[in-house]
């Protein structure tokens, strides 16, 4: 796989944890702690790969609406992933954001984010965002309210520059794993030229052969912009600037 080939930035809706474990006869959370296996494994990938952005849809504003057990492991498991997880990432260069509204976390939960960005913040292998209670209506509406508070136009490029993920490239590939053929409220703002794909693989089930196929299948597609075939430049229709 050529460098030229390889998105810059990808986008992923890790969607499956609880049906994989519903199918096995085990509880959602075993399903959530398997994602997180494969999760690790992506980041890994997509740093060999030379991907320069990994941004993946954790845990959505709507997720609270989940049965109390499940949204108290995907806490509990939060805590123990930043332990556990980001000596390693900080090792392998990934550099860390948490993307989303923290005023709804505990304290606690909230200085490990903070920690996890400090750790990590000199990286520049690969840089991961982790959007966990995050919603794409959410981000826009916080982007425009920022500018309203401090009286700047609310236009295209201020918008832009107030979103929450502004610090990277918008994506060029968003992949959502689990069969579903929607974006669930993720991204909305960046994602209007992404490439999207969609598998039928459960996110445990998503490995390094699944990324690949994903990664090959958006080199063969023509990313236009609003122009024709005919206005690109040979070579150039896939590069994301």
């Amino acid at each position: 796989m050529t460098g030229s080939s390889v998105p810059n930035h990808i986008a992923i809706v890790m969607d499956g944890n609880g049906r994989w474990a519903t199918r096995r006869y085990l509880p959602r959370v075993a399903g959530h702690k398997k994602g997180v296996d494969a999760l690790r494994a992506c980041v890994r990938h997509c740093g060999e790969l030379g991907v320069r952005v990994l941004t993946v849809f954790a845990f959505s504003s709507e997720n609270w609406n989940r049965p109390p057990e499940e949204v108290s492991g995907l806490m509990e498991l939060l805590a123990v992933a930043l332990s556990r997880e980001v000596p390693q990432l900080h090792a392998e260069g990934v550099r860390i954001h948490f993307v989303g509204n923290r005023a709804a976390l505990s304290e606690k939960v909230r200085a490990g984010l903070l920690q996890a960005e400090a750790a990590t913040a000199g990286n520049a292998r690969l840089i991961f965002n982790i959007c966990f209670n995050y919603g794409g209506r959410w981000d826009v509406a916080q982007a425009a309210a920022g500018l309203a508070a401090r009286g700047e136009p609310i236009t295209e490029a201020s918008l832009d520059r107030a979103m929450a993920l502004a610090h990277v490239p918008d994506p060029d590939l968003l992949i959502r794993t689990g069969g579903e053929q929607r974006i669930s409220n993720f991204l909305l703002w960046q994602a209007a030229y992404s490439e999207l794909y969609f598998s039928d693989k459960l996110w445990p089930d998503f490995d390094a052969a699944a990324i690949d196929a994903a990664i090959a299948d958006y080199a063969r597609r023509e990313r236009r912009f609003g122009k024709t075939s005919e206005q690109l430049a040979p070579g150039k229709s896939k590069k994301v600037a």
